[in-house]
């Protein structure tokens, strides 16, 4: 059974326990894929970002429902180390369906839509930028 079938086939308990197994599929696709090394840092945010970006550089916009669960849960994981938050399932502005929302100090996170992007319209929706972006608007990350 392929990942892909084995997590799809997956009843989780929580939205953050959906978003962990996926991320924790990333870091192992990333080194059986890429031979890119992922984790989840506890210092090197930006550095783990680059890594993913230059991954979905390489990546055809395809199976992007997977993709984006894949890749965006691990984004997604990386925001939440370094500025907290929990994970809900809340409406994306515009959209017509729930999707999941980090939510860090009231304000709203969507990763997995940012990796979407990123698949669909390529390199100016790029990763580092964002994370810059997001760490401006939060300030320090917690310790």
């Amino acid at each position: 059974m392929s990942a892909k079938e084995k997590l799809s086939a997956t009843v989780f308990e929580s939205i953050t326990d959906m978003i962990r197994a996926y991320a924790d599929e990333a870091i192992r696709t990333a080194w059986t894929d890429h031979r890119k090394r992922l984790y989840l840092p506890e210092s090197s945010a930006e550095r783990s970002i680059e890594i993913l970006d230059s991954i979905l550089n390489d990546q055809a916009a395809e199976d992007l429902e997977f993709q984006t669960r894949l890749w965006g849960s691990y984004f997604g994981e990386v925001l939440r180390q370094r500025f907290g938050g929990e994970w809900e399932l809340t409406q994306y502005p515009g959209g017509i369906a729930a999707v999941p929302t980090l939510m860090v100090d009231g304000s709203r996170l969507y990763p997995l839509m940012k990796v979407f992007r990123r698949l669909t319209v390529g390199e100016a929706e790029n990763l580092p930028a964002f994370y810059k972006m997001v760490s401006a608007r939060l300030g320090n990350p917690r310790s």
